[in-house]
């Protein structure tokens, strides 16, 4: 069975563009996807592109007093927000780039009975990243604020996926855990990132944490300008790197609540994201003037034991369905 099976062939350009996307810009994403069974391949991708055109959207760089870009920015997310109403609601994009994005997306979204609200509150995290809107936020004092962000930008990431992926028992009981594994890839993004943020002049890590050991901006700036490693830094990251790793603790027994043959796809997500925190530790903590890579050797060496997983839980899957089918 291919990706594109059983979808209105009218579409498949339209999802064709939304795997090249995920192909191009999400290395780790792209090769998690190709773990799922073919017939699941398609809504990921769909997912993927539509959150890759909004991320395009809002690189309005680094300065925070509200340039024209950022006000083009704006328009164009509130522009975009429209489209996207339009399209869930049944409209008929036109043929552009960003129309196949929105076919597929609101494709997936009837035939997977996803949540409309899940893509409004990613578009409202997005718009907390471009100056001058009413919340716009370039800092995040607590952990707490800092949810609020990571709840549209990350957690409905996961929730969106669940009905795609299936799970063996109630989809209710998944929603923690999959909204937790979205929070660890995000923070263990802005642990990474940190120092590319700074140059943004973005400060995602909560600045509570971050001062309880002594760290403010100007030790960041000073440490990213000089490419040097304070130990109260280093001791703020370990207590930041142990805090996503309980978040991930969190997240993990989702996984067996997933269709087995979602599984493979996930549990190699969870592993090379959480690599990217075992890659900071040995470094020194070094993300102010290093960026932490998982080697493509990891992720091979990760990769191909799920995939000889992927492949037995099909087989088991098909047998079952063949048995159903002879049964009834």
């Amino acid at each position: 069975m291919g990706e594109l099976d059983g979808i209105d062939p009218g579409l498949h350009s339209a999802y064709r563009l939304c795997r090249s996307l995920n192909a191009r810009h999400g290395k780790t994403y792209f090769l998690a996807t190709r773990l799922l069974p073919a017939s699941r391949r398609a809504g990921v991708h769909a997912l993927y592109g539509f959150a890759r055109m909004v991320d395009d959207v809002v690189d309005v760089g680094a300065d925070l007093s509200v340039t024209p870009t950022d006000r083009a920015a704006a328009h164009s997310l509130d522009m975009l927000e429209t489209r996207v109403r339009a399209a869930l609601e049944g409209g008929a994009p036109g043929h552009s780039e960003s129309d196949l994005v929105l076919r597929a997306l609101a494709d997936t979204t009837a035939r997977y009975d996803i949540p409309h609200d899940y893509h409004y509150a990613f578009l409202h995290s997005m718009r907390m990243d471009i100056p001058g809107t009413a919340v716009f936020r370039s800092r995040y004092r607590t952990m707490s604020e800092l949810s609020e962000y990571m709840y549209g930008s990350a957690a409905v990431i996961g929730l969106q996926m669940l009905p795609i992926l299936g799970t063996t028992g109630s989809l209710d009981d998944a929603v923690a855990p999959a909204r937790a594994l979205g929070e660890a890839f995000q923070l263990t993004n802005f642990i990474r990132d940190m120092g590319e943020d700074l140059d943004r002049d973005r400060i995602y890590l909560p600045i509570d944490e971050l001062e309880a050991f002594g760290v403010d901006e100007d030790l960041l700036r000073y440490c990213r300008g000089t490419g040097r490693t304070d130990t109260r830094l280093v001791r703020a990251l370990a207590h930041l790197v142990a805090h996503t790793r309980a978040v991930y603790r969190t997240a993990e027994p989702g996984i067996a609540m997933l269709d087995p043959v979602a599984r493979p796809a996930i549990r190699t997500a969870f592993v090379l994201y959480a690599d990217i925190l075992r890659e900071v530790e040995e470094s020194g903590y070094r993300v102010l003037d290093e960026r932490a890579v998982v080697s493509r050797r990891r992720r091979l060496a990760v990769a191909i034991p799920q995939l000889v997983v992927a492949g037995w839980a099909s087989v088991q899957s098909h047998r079952a369905g063949s048995r159903q089918f002879r049964a009834a």
